[in-house]
């Protein structure tokens, strides 16, 4: 009975009504106002020796010369306490920090873990500068503004990882750095069939991987094809999201081909001009695509660039890239991978839904489009049968409020007529850059899938040549087993790198995911804001037309 009794709860009367630290008390000072005399302390205070010199007074040995080094450092500062504190194994210098704390009453967990508990924590990135706190492009269809976020610190106990390590993770950045891009000129070089658009590409920027300040290069489409292609074939497989440039048009080609001047293919090249001016700005956003030397290269040299291989529609490397979608599209069908993170399922279902979404979208603005054109063509053929019957009007009165109807109508003619390139380039445009943007999502999904795969066919491949080295050893074919081994040590290594591959791409896919979706909110606000004042302001004019026109017309009698 006396076993099972409950034993009373521990006091400790020395240290009875003394105060327990608090949460945001600085324990170094707390410590050195008890460990040194209170005249000691007011003559350090009076000469006002900094935090370090009282630091090194009061650590001992090692724990002092470490301390100092880092001290420049407070989020590691923080990490070397805690570590101290939290030590059960070593007393050292736990001793030294607690030799006259007042001890708080006895809890559920140990002095130690306790006081871990209460020392602050500063949160901090993973990483030196992640890719959510890259400086910021917001791209216009014609200028480029920025917002520079400050550059965070690494947190305590990290240590810099290289590009070999974690190949596809952000580099470091400065900020206040920008960069404006911008296709000021399309000029049409050649006739006949061998006619070609050349875009002219304006760049000023202040990042200091370019060699000078502002540049101005002429650049062929297939020179953007070019670039894409170089981009995803470095940074794809490190599930890097590449923005994907317009889509081929052979109609519009062949209209610049067949046509004398640019006025019959004006609405394509604009069309592609600014298309190609957002592709372009999506790259400069991305803090890794930046510093690629492909794109360094293709904004500043001034030469032409070597010709991209593969990118007409009509050529055999064409017709296999197309055979190679192909195989890619049966492959995601057969192949079905045992996912075993939530996460990218739900990413996967989120982003098939929004791209079903975003598609029936842009297919509803095209109609808007086509629609408002159409509104236009007949605002304008009104306008003229309402001339028309206004100049054979003999009521004089009549007859001038019929004039001003049609100047009003031919005005609304315009007035549609802009508001329809405003829902196309505003609005429309944008939609189908972002599905075509969920579709770069899509590719980075699947080379996981890819990886996954790899990893999970090098592992059959390893048991086999296990398998097989069993056989030998029971049939005593001691001829082949130094080959075998050393296949097996091959293989091994295999399936390490294939496993490394697929969690370094998983890591990185969330990180651009999340990227990707906080830059398509600010995206949709700031596009949904532009499109909202372009129908207010055509929408006022609308009214001050009819406003205008009203008098004239209570002045018929």
């Amino acid at each position: 009975m006396a076993d099972e009794r409950e034993p009373p709860p521990l006091i400790d009367t020395q240290n009875e009504g003394k105060r327990e630290i608090e949460e945001d008390e600085d324990i170094f000072l707390s410590d050195s106002k008890e460990l040194i005399s209170n005249k000691h302390y007011e003559k350090l205070q009076n000469e006002k020796i900094d935090s370090t010199k009282l630091q090194d007074d009061l650590l001992i040995g090692d724990a002092a010369s470490e301390l100092k080094s880092e001290s420049a450092e407070p989020e590691k500062l923080d990490h070397f306490v805690e570590s101290a504190v939290a030590d059960n194994g070593s007393t050292t210098n736990r001793d030294v920090f607690s030799a006259s704390r007042p001890k708080s009453p006895p809890a559920s967990s140990t002095p130690s873990t306790e006081k871990a508990n209460k020392v602050p924590k500063k949160p901090g990135p993973l990483f030196g500068n992640t890719l959510d706190d890259a400086p910021k492009v917001v791209v216009t269809e014609s200028s480029t503004t920025y917002a520079t976020v400050n550059k965070p610190s690494l947190p305590s106990g990290f240590h810099h990882t290289s590009r070999k390590e974690l190949a596809g993770a952000e580099p470091e950045e400065d900020t206040n750095h920008r960069i404006d891009i911008r296709i000021t000129e399309t000029k049409k070089v050649g006739d006949g069939m061998n006619a070609y658009v050349v875009y002219k590409v304006c760049t000023k920027t202040s990042i200091p991987g370019f060699r000078r300040r502002e540049m101005e290069v002429f650049r062929r489409f297939s020179d953007f094809l070019g670039l894409r292609d170089k981009l995803a074939e470095k940074h794809l497989h490190f599930g890097v999201i590449i923005p994907p440039p317009p889509e081929k048009s052979l109609i519009g080609m062949a209209k610049i081909k067949v046509s004398k001047d640019e006025s019959g293919s004006l609405d394509f090249v604009e069309q592609r001009r600014a298309a190609l001016e957002r592709f372009l700005n999506r790259i400069a956003q991305h803090p890794v695509l930046r510093g690629d030397p492909s794109f360094v290269d293709f904004l500043e040299l001034e030469s032409d660039l070597p010709k991209a291989t593969g990118t007409s529609a009509l050529s055999g490397a064409g017709f296999l890239r197309l055979f190679n979608r192909v195989g890619d599209t049966i492959g995601k069908i057969a192949y079905k991978m045992d996912e075993t993170d939530q996460w990218f399922e739900e990413k996967t279902q989120q982003i098939e839904t929004l791209d079903a979404q975003l598609g029936m979208l842009h297919s509803s603005l095209e109609t808007l489009v086509d629609s408002r054109k159409e509104l236009a063509q007949s605002k304008g053929i009104l306008a003229k049968s309402v001339m028309l019957l206004g100049a054979s009007e003999e009521n004089p009165a009549l007859s001038s409020a019929l004039s001003q109807l049609a100047d009003v109508e031919e005005h609304l003619d315009r007035v549609y007529e802009v508001q329809a390139d405003d829902d196309f380039y505003i609005f429309a445009e944008f939609v189908k850059d972002y599905v075509g943007l969920l579709q770069s999502v899509k590719d980075i999904f699947h080379e996981r899938i890819k990886l996954y795969k790899i990893w999970k066919d090098s592992e059959v491949t390893l048991a086999k040549k296990r398998e097989t080295k069993v056989r030998m050893e029971l049939a005593h074919k001691t001829d082949k087993m130094q080959e075998a081994t050393r296949e097996i040590a091959e293989w091994e290594l295999n399936v390490d790198k294939s496993q490394q591959d697929f969690e370094r791409i998983s890591k990185n896919i969330h990180k651009e995911v999340k990227r990707f979706e906080t830059q398509r909110c600010k995206d949709l606000k700031r596009i949904v804001i532009a499109y909202l004042e372009s129908l207010l302001n055509h929408e006022q004019q609308v009214v001050r037309h009819w406003e205008g026109f009203l008098p004239e017309a209570q002045q018929i009698i």
